[in-house]
C-alpha cells in the first residue's frame, strides 16, 4: 500500500516520455497554401503529446491526494514526483516550443536550412523545471504557497499552445507563430519559474470565502474560460494566476 502512490508517480514519468515521443514525430510542420493565406496544421501526433502532458497532471495531483489517504509520504516519493516532473512538465514542454520554433522559421525563406542553435532556447523551459524542483526540494517553506511558478503551471500553459494554435482561437496562428513572441514567452515563463515571487498555492488550509477568495477566483475562471474559450482557456487561467498571486501573495509577504 505504501508504494501505491510512486506507481502514480511513475505513470506520470511514463506519461511524460510518451509525449515526448508523440511530439517528436516527423512531420509537424505541415503548412497549406490557400489563395494568399499560410495555414499551420499540426499532425495528431503533436496534439496527443499536449494531452499527455494533461494527463501527467492529474495523474501528478492524484499520486499527492493517494499519498496523503494512505499516509504514504516518504522521501523517495518527494524525489521520485520531482524526477516524473522534469520530464512531464520541463522536457515535453521543451520539446512542444522546440517544435513550433520549427514551425515558426519554416515560414521564412531560408527556414528549412535554420540551425539547431536557433532552436536551443526551448531548452530553456526543462532546465528552468529542473532548478524550480530542485530547489522546492530543499524548501521547506513551501506548502501552502510557492516561491516561483510551480513546474506543472508552466508545463500545462506551453502544452496548450499546440491546442490553441490548433484551433486558431482569437486568430492565434497570425500572433503567435511568430519567432521573437516564442523567444519571448519562453524567457518571461523560464525566468517566472526559477524566479523567487511569491505564487499562491491552491491548496486549501479551509475553506472560508474570505481566506481563499484568490483560489476560488482561480477556480471561477477557470470554469467561465473553459465553457467559453475551450482550451484557450489554459493560457487565460495562467495569466490570472499569475496576475492574483502578485496581487495577494505580494501583500500577504
Amino acid at each position: 500500500m505504501k508504494k501505491i502512490p510512486n506507481l502514480f508517480t511513475l505513470l506520470n514519468l511514463i506519461l511524460g516520455a510518451v509525449a515526448i515521443i508523440f511530439i517528436l514525430q516527423p512531420g509537424e510542420s505541415i503548412m497549406n497554401y490557400n489563395g494568399e493565406d499560410w495555414k499551420v496544421y499540426l499532425p495528431e501526433r503533436i496534439q496527443w503529446g499536449a494531452i499527455c502532458i494533461f494527463l501527467a497532471a492529474v495523474v501528478d495531483f492524484l499520486d499527492g491526494f493517494v499519498a496523503r489517504l494512505l499516509n504514504a509520504d516518504s522521501e523517495m516519493g518527494k524525489q521520485l514526483d520531482s524526477l516524473a516532473d522534469v520530464v512531464s512538465f520541463g522536457v515535453a514542454p521543451g520539446m512542444i516550443m522546440y517544435q513550433l520554433l520549427r514551425i515558426t522559421y519554416a515560414y521564412e525563406p531560408t527556414g528549412m536550412e535554420t540551425e539547431l542553435v536557433y532552436f536551443l532556447p526551448a531548452l530553456l523551459i526543462p532546465a528552468a523545471a529542473a532548478w524550480r524542483l530542485a530547489r522546492f526540494n530543499i524548501d521547506k517553506d513551501q506548502s501552502y504557497g510557492f516561491k516561483g511558478i510551480p513546474a506543472p503551471a508552466g508545463g500545462l500553459f506551453f502544452a496548450s499552445l499546440p491546442m490553441v494554435l490548433f484551433y486558431n482561437y482569437f486568430n492565434a496562428q497570425e500572433w503567435m507563430l511568430n519567432k521573437w513572441a516564442l523567444y519571448g514567452i519562453t524567457i518571461v515563463v523560464s525566468a517566472l519559474t526559477i524566479s523567487r515571487l511569491p505564487m499562491m498555492s491552491i491548496k486549501f488550509k479551509n475553506y472560508g470565502l474570505k481566506q481563499n477568495w484568490e483560489k476560488f477566483a482561480i477556480i471561477g475562471i477557470g470554469l467561465v474560460a473553459a465553457i467559453l474559450f475551450r482550451w484557450m482557456a489554459v493560457p487565460i487561467v495562467f495569466i490570472a494566476y499569475i496576475l492574483l498571486s502578485l496581487l495577494t501573495q505580494n501583500k500577504a509577504a
